[in-house]
């Protein structure tokens, strides 16, 4: 009886997206499969090169500046060129980017390269966003998404697991298997997603209804902004686990094994329990999701101050990877529910440029404050930052109008329709 209720849970939290969705979340969970440079990036630089550790952080530094300049420019692309130009032109870009990185000797020629494979890697993400809010029905969103960061942290525990493998016998063959990887990303977007970018809506004069919307419109808009601040907070304490976390445990005595150990927590509870979280708060009140996260997350890594045994240190990631699960499909919703349908691409570009800021100026923050006050003031801090995310939340939700879901089921299901018929 039991297994026959999970087989059913499990077809109805599939069932009823359009075709199309599972080509882009199949491109995705493929992309990310292949994702083996950033995670071998250091290792490569330092153990197999030769370079110093703060050589090594100078490239993750242009590596993470290069996914801030792009934000942008994707989400400018995203509306003006289509979802799926935008798609194919940042997937070859990055496969032959990581690729030209296998081979290139100077210090300088590594790290510049290494910023042009962070822009084009990162410029894929809007116009994927975007293309996911077209083709799926507003009701369905929040699963969508979910599904979504489901298949990439799948696909992200995988190349964790083959990076290893395949840095044992050459990284020169990851460098290659990750752009073999994302070209093969790219002729699945060719040729099963259509474009997706919806017509402007011609008014009675024959004019669009809609205003034209540009990135001033994005920056002005301060119901969304504040989402885009309260999002780079989130993101400030998420990745917290990167740096800070393992740098902390190694000055309480304890080693880089025990740090994969426990942080293997994070990806399994992601895999496990994504999809039957999702069946349950989809139709749920945002705004209360929101606030709950923002304090799941704060005060899992608060708590983090008192661990002094794996066993606690698994139980915190246990707390934040919850908030986690909570808050990415749940906050994707809220941005595309704030965004105009003709300036999707715009509005994704801003709010990833959030996680991009975040990426760049977390462990940098997070090691200052370990080193100047100690790693007890940094996860104070984190349960501070948590409690102004959720008030942050609670505020700007009041109010909130609601969806009109009309304008945003036409163009899924003329998706639909193409993608049945290519």
């Amino acid at each position: 009886m039991a297994i026959a209720s999970i087989g059913r849970a499990a077809r109805q939290s599939v069932s009823g997206l359009p075709r199309a969705f599972w080509w882009l979340w199949t491109s995705t969970l493929i992309n990310r499969m292949g994702a083996f440079v950033a995670t071998f990036l250091a290792l490569y630089l330092t153990v197999d090169r030769g370079y110093s550790a703060s050589y090594a952080g100078l490239v993750a530094a242009l590596h993470g500046l290069g996914q801030v300049v792009s934000s942008l420019g994707a989400g400018v692309m995203t509306d003006r060129l289509g979802r799926r130009p935008t798609l194919l032109i940042a997937q070859v870009s990055t496969a032959a980017t990581v690729a030209l990185l296998g081979f290139v000797q100077q210090p300088a020629a590594i790290a510049a390269v290494a910023f042009l494979v962070g822009v084009a890697s990162n410029a894929s993400r809007p116009a994927v966003q975007a293309m996911m809010a077209d083709i799926v029905a507003p009701e369905d969103r929040v699963r969508a998404f979910a599904l979504n960061y489901w298949a990439i942290n799948l696909g992200f525990a995988f190349s964790s697991l083959a990076a290893g493998a395949i840095a044992q016998y050459s990284y020169l063959i990851g460098f290659l298997g990750e752009a073999v990887l994302t070209l093969a990303c790219a002729v699945l977007v060719f040729l099963k997603l259509p474009e997706t970018r919806p017509e402007p809506v011609a008014g009675g004069d024959g004019a669009s209804a809609e205003p034209p919307v540009g990135l001033g419109t994005v920056l002005r808009d301060r119901r969304f902004m504040g989402v885009v601040g309260l999002s780079f907070l989130m993101a400030l304490i998420f990745m917290q686990h990167s740096v800070a976390l393992p740098v902390a445990m190694g000055e309480a005595g304890f080693s880089s094994a025990d740090y994969g150990m426990v942080i293997a927590v994070n990806g399994v509870l992601i895999v496990a329990l994504q999809i039957p979280v999702t069946r349950f708060i989809e139709h749920r009140d945002p705004q209360r999701l929101l606030v709950i996260s923002a304090l799941l997350a704060g005060y899992g890594f608060g708590l983090t101050a008192f661990a002094g045994s794996l066993g606690v240190y698994a139980l915190t990631i246990c707390v934040w990877t919850l908030a986690e699960i909570v808050n990415s499909p749940t906050q994707m919703g809220l941005v595309v529910r704030l965004s105009p349908v003709q300036g999707r691409g715009r509005y994704q570009g801003v709010y990833t440029l959030s996680w991009s800021l975040a990426a760049l100026i977390a462990p940098l923050a997070g090691g200052y404050v370990i080193d100047e006050f100690g790693a007890a003031v940094l996860w104070a801090g984190c349960a501070v930052v948590g409690t102004v995310a959720a008030a942050g939340y609670w505020l700007l939700m009041r109010g909130l109008p609601t969806e009109s879901a009309v304008g945003a089921a036409k163009p899924a299901a003329k998706v639909e329709t193409e993608a049945a018929s290519a």
